[in-house]
């Protein structure tokens, strides 16, 4: 498995393991995955996808390089209170990357830094869903 697919995988057990309604307000239920899917195919909610999106590689003399993985993180509610839950998942997210800067992807190997691009949210338009966006782009040395 590439360093790409382990870092997704270790970050969707991130999520799974602690937005459980206890250490953070937020519940995934388990449920984060690797798939993509667009609001209206969604049956279950909340629902959360992590996807591995862009890489990019830094290299640097003495034959060190890092690695830059781009993740997005889409999260879809649904209830009356849907904009006030979605910026729940939201905060919650971001305080756990704060949290877990280095995570841990393979045996020795962790992440250096995880940085947030963008958050975004559909600001009511489809409510009583909502559906949010974050952007985070992970560093680690290859």
């Amino acid at each position: 498995m590439s360093a790409r697919r382990r870092i997704n995988s270790a970050l969707i057990d991130l999520f799974n393991d602690n937005l459980n309604g206890i250490a953070y307000t937020s519940k995934i239920y388990g449920k984060a995955t690797d798939k993509l899917k667009f609001w209206d195919e969604i049956n279950q909610y909340p629902y959360m996808g992590v996807i591995a999106g862009t890489e990019f590689r830094e290299y640097l003399p003495a034959g060190f390089k890092w690695g830059f993985l781009n993740i997005k993180i889409y999260i879809y509610v649904k209830n009356a209170n849907a904009t006030e839950q979605l910026e729940q998942f939201l905060e919650d997210i971001e305080t756990l990357l704060d949290a877990n800067n280095t995570l841990t992807y393979d045996t020795g190997k962790e992440t250096v830094q995880m940085t947030i691009l963008s958050i975004d949210t559909d600001e009511g338009l489809l409510h009583p869903t909502g559906v949010g966006e974050m952007q985070i782009q992970i560093r680690y040395d290859l």
